[in-house]
């Protein structure tokens, strides 16, 4: 079981544990529209990589300062764990989603990975569990869903800044694959106890392999010309997002029922949507907006069934499954 580190609970700690998750909501529900404003002017994986080599290490001076080395202890199978995860959720996860977000709308991006629980009902199958009927049902309906929404394609972006390549959608769809493969495994194979230290080695190794990958497809950008505006975005993601996002999940999980932390599942994309209309002025179509509710609609019918079932093991995997 992940026992996460907090102080002790003061009266208005239920409270307090509300604001973290409003929190984890808007920041949560933002990255998408920050990643697409960064890659305006950065590459897509040069600037996720060093957005999670900055987080990554901002973080494991945190663990640091607060725990000491001893936090950051882990036997060679928890590091084998805490590396594949890192290679599936933010280089896999998040480096697919930035990659896409050249050719997709960010809230119609966030309506494809809010499928991620979707995928790991999958996953739990073929490895021999059975799920309860009321999962499988609202499985059936989010892949409805998500076949409404890649019918729909790319098309709808933001008066012409967006490609509207085929591939798009797809690759979104790919990342949350990923993502719930990385949370999946977290669950089944040995992890650190430390909630803060396993995210923060996620995010280094993530930041590693998104490094290289963008050394080997050429990247060059051109730092002096990038815009203000990406540079914000970019930080924000780096360091308030890294930091301030995960720890309040963090904290919120400990406090609140994990079945009420995991509403983030389906509130975050709302957010993300309604961020691409007002402030990027994102365009959706009817056939958009309804594969993206169907999806919704599974989420909400496969967290709603899974309730009396969150208990101690799923702890874990819900920490290991943060955003982009």
């Amino acid at each position: 079981m992940v026992r996460v580190p907090v102080p002790a609970v003061p009266a208005r700690a239920p409270a307090l544990a509300w604001v973290a998750l409003g929190v984890v909501y808007v920041l949560w529900g933002s990255t998408y529209l920050a990643n697409r404003f960064i890659i305006t002017d950065l590459p897509p994986l040069f600037a996720g990589g060093g957005r999670f080599l900055v987080g990554g290490s901002l973080l494991t001076l945190v663990v640091l300062a607060f725990g000491g080395r001893r936090a950051l202890r882990m036997d060679r199978r928890q590091f084998a764990t805490t590396a594949l995860a890192g290679l599936l959720l933010p280089a896999w996860g998040n480096g697919l989603v930035t990659v896409a977000q050249q050719q997709v709308a960010s809230g119609v991006a966030a309506l494809l990975i809010a499928s991620v629980p979707l995928w790991i009902v999958v996953l739990r199958a073929l490895t021999g569990d059975r799920p309860r009927p009321a999962t499988v049902v609202g499985t059936g309906v989010g892949v409805v869903g998500l076949a409404v929404l890649l019918l729909a394609g790319s098309s709808g972006g933001s008066g012409g800044v967006l490609g509207n390549a085929w591939w798009g959608p797809w690759l979104v769809v790919l990342a949350a694959v990923g993502w719930a493969s990385g949370t999946f495994a977290t669950t089944r194979l040995p992890a650190p106890s430390n909630p803060f230290a396993l995210a923060a080695v996620q995010m280094l190794v993530g930041g590693v392999v998104l490094m290289a990958g963008s050394v080997a497809v050429g990247d060059r950008p051109d730092l002096a010309a990038v815009s203000p505006s990406a540079w914000w975005a970019w930080a924000y993601m780096a360091v308030v997002v890294s930091l301030l996002a995960f720890s309040a999940y963090a904290y919120a999980l400990a406090v609140l029922p994990v079945s009420t932390v995991t509403t983030y599942a389906y509130v975050n994309p709302v957010i993300a949507v309604l961020l691409g209309i007002f402030v990027a002025g994102e365009r959706f179509s009817g056939l958009q907006f309804a594969g993206g509710a169907v999806v919704l609609l599974a989420v909400v019918l496969v967290v709603a069934a899974e309730r009396p079932r969150a208990g101690r093991r799923k702890r874990r995997g819900h920490l290991a499954a943060s955003p982009p």
